[in-house]
């Protein structure tokens, strides 16, 4: 077996992006095995991959700094690495793939397009083209590892059996829509305004054939319970299902609403349709969330705004810009959900 060790330490839509890529991988290449090396969070991704170990790294003690790098290629090195792709390509990263090369181990990392980002988000003389997507760039990463992968080839996985906990939560489904909706991202600028939000879920909610499941943080509770608006198809899941259990879940949405955040990513990389709302940021930055048609990305008026996208992960603030997601309307968000729940 070729042994390739896999580097993404980011976030969580980061590493959820390169589910697709390692799984065609693995399907497509039957003499590789994968070690995962990332957050020890997120490590419930890859449970349902066969021939993919994943290595929880220790950021806080033992491989924190230069000498915790060092530590970490000590501890992977005993795993006889054959390649090393680092889908991340930041220092720490870097720092680590020139250890196991100087050892003579073919190493290869993801170019992000940095120059073509800037291009797109910087506001005078503005280049208003798609970048390469990252899930693209992480196969060109394997193709110079030798590894040629075809994501349109790629098999998702079966649906789970739900366990009692979850249906205690979601109950059976029988001929009903599911419909996932995650309101939040990490940066204001990428989070649809509430009162709007609260319209687009009084639409969805008002067919009774529908089944809406609200997604967040424990520290994001409070907002969830006012989305609800005691709707009785209108269904909390956060701090109701930990991480591995929504996971198990997600796989049966028909639909997930999202903003550009990691929950698109997740439903993406279980072949859910996923329809995403963008505000400061710009689905050409490369973060389509993965095989999901451009056209259910929706995003503001940029006739109005024509200074986006402003950045590439929303966190720049450009006065004026702060309610650019206000020109995406309701009727828009519940249309194209419709569409892809019916078409």
């Amino acid at each position: 077996m070729k042994h390739i060790l896999v580097i993404r330490l980011s976030a969580m839509g980061d590493v959820a992006m390169t589910i697709p890529v390692i799984r065609s991988l693995i399907q497509q290449h039957t003499d590789v095995k994968v070690t995962v090396v990332s957050r020890p969070f997120f490590k419930p991704f890859f449970d349902d991959m066969d021939r993919v170990d994943f290595f929880g790294v220790d950021l806080e003690n033992r491989h924190k700094g230069f000498f915790g790098i060092y530590r970490l290629y000590q501890d992977l090195k005993k795993l006889k690495i054959d390649f090393v792709a680092d889908f991340h390509n930041v220092l720490r990263s870097k720092i680590l793939r020139t250890f196991f090369k100087s050892n003579g181990t073919k190493t290869a990392f993801t170019d992000k397009g940095r120059k073509e980002k800037k291009e797109l988000t910087r506001l005078e003389k503005k280049v208003l083209k798609p970048v390469k997507p990252m899930v693209d760039r992480h196969v060109d990463t394997l193709a110079q590892l030798g590894f040629k992968v075809d994501l349109s080839k790629i098999s998702f996985p079966e649906k789970p059996v739900l366990s009692d906990e979850i249906l205690t939560v979601t109950a059976e489904k029988s001929t009903n829509k599911w419909i996932g909706i995650a309101p939040f991202a990490q940066y204001q600028t990428k989070v649809y305004p509430s009162e709007l939000m609260q319209k687009v879920i009084l639409d969805l909610s008002e067919n009774q054939n529908h089944k809406i499941f609200l997604f967040g943080g424990k520290n994001e509770l409070n907002s969830l319970k006012n989305l609800q608006q005691n709707l009785e198809n209108v269904i909390l899941v956060a701090n109701k299902l930990n991480f591995k259990q929504e996971l198990q879940f997600i796989p049966y949405l028909d639909v997930m609403l999202s903003m550009d955040s990691g929950n698109a990513h997740i439903a993406a990389m279980y072949g859910i349709k996923v329809v995403t709302l963008w505000g400061n940021t710009h689905p050409f930055a490369g973060f389509v969330p993965f095989n999901q048609p451009l056209e259910n990305s929706l995003i503001p008026n940029l006739e109005k705004y024509p200074f986006l996208p402003t950045s590439v992960y929303g966190n720049k603030i450009v006065t004026g810009y702060q309610d650019v997601m206000q020109s995406i309307t309701p009727e828009e968000v519940v249309a194209k959900i419709s569409t892809n729940l019916y078409e």
